[in-house]
């Protein structure tokens, strides 16, 4: 390919921005760019590795990319591909990974009523939605919602030894949680240390199959059972759910340092019920206060992953069993959810590798 032409494509990579997170195509979890081209005159050929799923939503960068390219080299002929490689990245501590997954992402708020299950249930379907192989635990042992929201409630995890689980599938993701096992009206009146089990066999007692991402509903708050999971659980990452309201921001920042104490990486925050539009007279309001997201992300140096609006039709869907990234995964609420996912994992995808992995085969033999 002619220097002038390999020079145009990347000035034109990295003046464009990733439409999902806003930061240029040569950062954002990239793997790696590859420009090839037929000889001077031919239609150059691109091809970026992402290190994250963006199956459906690779169609709109390629055609970013094909503006742009046509802007600065006139060349509309040109053929841009795009291609996930995801792979495992590091955890806190020495914890090996839980076998059939490679990445674990919690979701978490350090106070109730902000919307973390109904986050953390379309960032697993979007990324399902994208073509990664997902899964759902639901770590809200008191309060286990997931069944509901996932259209799977009644239904229970079958056993083929006795000793450990099947995961349940749900649109086409794999799902476990404590809601399948008890009675749904029945509470669960256990002490911290019998919630750190139960937990605990729910993750690693369960046959997880090949996954990518296991999505992590963590009960809310900043006590012993979070801390031991932290402890305990391989985590990738976090995402911290909040509302602009100044009492859950001051929640959020006790969210995020306790993931500080136990080393955990918090890849952003999720601002829940930023505004609310009048379907009457589209007018919007910020009943929960404004720019309260922004802020406490850029004070701490926090990517804000979302700006996630009021909106019953969220409501609707998750209670009737079919999330909105699953009823609309087009529509305008849809995309946001789609977009905060693959934000979320673009911010992952930043993250060291786990190369333990790779070397979990090789045996040393001293002769």
């Amino acid at each position: 390919m002619p220097a002038t032409l390999q020079n145009k494509l990347e000035n034109v990579l990295a003046e464009t921005l990733v439409p999902w997170t806003g930061e240029p195509v040569g950062s954002s979890g990239l793997a790696s760019i590859i420009a090839e081209g037929l000889p001077e005159g031919g239609a150059p050929q691109l091809t970026l590795t992402l290190g994250y799923p963006a199956e459906k939503s690779a169609e709109r960068l390629i055609a970013l990319l094909k503006e742009r390219i046509l802007e600065a080299t006139g060349n509309k002929d040109v053929v841009v591909e795009v291609k996930a490689d995801i792979k495992s990245h590091a955890v806190q501590g020495t914890l090996s990974p839980v076998t059939g997954v490679r990445n674990i992402i919690v979701v978490s708020s350090a106070k109730g009523g902000v919307g973390k299950s109904t986050v953390a249930v379309n960032l697993a379907l979007a990324l399902k939605h994208e073509g990664a192989k997902v899964g759902v635990l639901d770590a809200d042992i008191y309060g286990p919602s997931q069944p509901i929201m996932l259209g799977v409630a009644g239904e229970q995890p079958m056993s083929r030894d006795g000793k450990t689980f099947e995961p349940i599938k749900a649109h086409g993701m794999q799902m476990i949680s404590i809601g399948c096992l008890i009675d749904d009206e029945q509470p669960m009146v256990w002490r911290g240390p019998m919630v750190t089990q139960a937990l605990n066999q729910l993750l690693f007692q369960t046959n997880w199959d090949d996954l990518d991402y296991l999505i992590v509903d963590m009960p809310p708050g900043t006590g012993d059972i979070q801390l031991t999971l932290g402890q305990k659980v391989p985590v990738s990452g976090a995402v911290i759910v909040t509302t602009p309201q100044d009492i859950a921001l001051a929640d959020a920042l006790r969210g995020l340092r306790m993931f500080e104490k136990v080393n955990i990486p918090v890849l952003g925050l999720v601002e829940n019920m930023s505004s609310f539009m009048c379907p009457g007279c589209g007018e919007v309001t910020t009943l929960f206060g404004d720019g309260g997201g922004v802020k406490t992300a850029q004070e701490n140096n926090l990517a804000l992953l979302a700006e996630l609006p009021l909106d019953i039709r969220i409501r609707q869907e998750t209670d009737g069993g079919i999330p909105t990234v699953m009823a609309e995964p087009d529509s305008p609420l849809g995309i946001i959810f789609r977009d905060m996912a693959l934000y979320t994992v673009a911010k992952l995808a930043e993250r060291p590798c786990d190369y333990k992995r790779a070397f979990s085969g090789i045996k040393v033999e001293v002769q």
